[in-house]
């Protein structure tokens, strides 16, 4: 079963191992699947779910609310965001200006099924909108009772630290950022998780796998397996394609040994690397079949101790990116038009 873990400076509690639906619900998976895996998630002890409405353009967050419709409401959280475009993708379908925000919010409670979520994420920074219109839009939302915690997405260290400040004059806490975060991308470490520990954040983990390429299935100098997400030019292939040359995978490999010696599969490995993070509240985890779970939250609990933390460091650090320069451009200058994003 999963453990779980207070998220920021709060007193919710989520499951470690958090389910997320980008690029399989509605998408990837049929309905049917993709119901049955959220279900067998329920089962293992997962209680916290994120989405976006973006994900198959809010088809993701449909397939989530049918899968938990019957569901105690009370022993769930549920996480979506806003700001990517959806939609016919007009002018006002994408950023966190007020409007985008409110219509935002209605329709995913609606596609949800819920009256509430507890948490409401930005998407991203948007550089168009002031932030002061941005999180008084969240403050209605919590006086709302719409969503109950506001959390972000791949926020500097210094938008952290000004979204809290106004959140705090606005009588709210911002509690968590979701950053890619994996062995093989540690950008978040210099700046950002500093910066949350000091104010109350959490990190909420996207990719604690690295695109899948922490599984160990891709080889150096040979092809990429026939249906692996390296394979799929609408899903995964171009954000995967940096993590493929065979330096990079030639490192994963040697993960191999350290993961057997720890009584770990190579996903386990990844996913209890990252949960060895105290500023890090849950990693997020998706699944094409139920059965995939049942591996999975195996990660739940564990302790890696320090032999094997340098022997990670030792396998993989020379390869790892690690420059906190990165941070700055996960959000976009401009208001993207269409693109897919974790």
């Amino acid at each position: 079963m999963v453990n779980y873990r207070y998220l920021g400076n709060s007193g919710l509690k989520v499951s470690e191992i958090t389910y997320g639906n980008w690029v399989t619900h509605g998408s990837q998976v049929g309905d049917a699947d993709a119901i049955a895996t959220v279900h067998r998630a329920l089962d293992l002890g997962i209680t916290s779910f994120d989405t976006a409405d973006v994900y198959a353009n809010t088809a993701a967050e449909t397939v989530l609310g049918k899968a938990i419709a019957g569901q105690r409401r009370e022993s769930l959280e549920i996480f979506t965001k806003v700001y990517m475009p959806i939609g016919p993708k007009g002018p006002n379908d994408v950023g966190l200006s007020r409007k985008h925000i409110m219509e935002g919010i209605n329709g995913s409670l609606k596609r949800l099924g819920t009256d509430y979520v507890e948490l409401y994420q930005a998407h991203r920074y948007d550089y168009e909108t002031p932030l002061e219109e941005t999180m008084q839009a969240f403050a209605d939302l919590v006086r709302q009772g719409k969503a109950l915690y506001i959390g972000v997405s791949e926020w500097t260290a210094e938008q952290l630290r000004e979204g809290h400040a106004l959140a705090k004059d606005l009588g709210f806490q911002l509690i968590s950022n979701q950053p890619q975060y994996s062995m093989l991308w540690r950008v978040i470490e210099g700046k950002v998780v500093p910066t949350s520990e000091e104010l109350g954040i959490s990190q909420i983990v996207w990719s604690p796998m690295a695109q899948g390429v922490l599984s160990g299935k891709y080889l150096p100098g040979r092809p990429v397996p026939a249906g692996s997400r390296a394979t799929d030019e609408k899903f995964g292939a171009s954000v995967i394609k940096r993590l493929l040359s065979d330096d990079v995978l030639a490192a994963v490999q040697k993960l191999k040994p350290v993961a057997d010696e720890a009584g770990l599969t190579m996903p386990q490995l990844a996913i209890a690397w990252v949960l060895q993070n105290p500023n890090v509240a849950a990693a997020l985890v998706g699944a094409s079949r139920p059965e995939q779970l049942d591996e999975t939250v195996k990660a739940s609990g564990v302790t890696l101790d320090q032999g094997t933390m340098a022997a990670i460091d030792d396998a993989v650090g020379e390869v790892a990116v690690t420059d906190p320069e990165e941070t700055y451009s996960a959000s976009p200058k401009s208001r993207p038009v269409d693109r897919l994003r974790a």
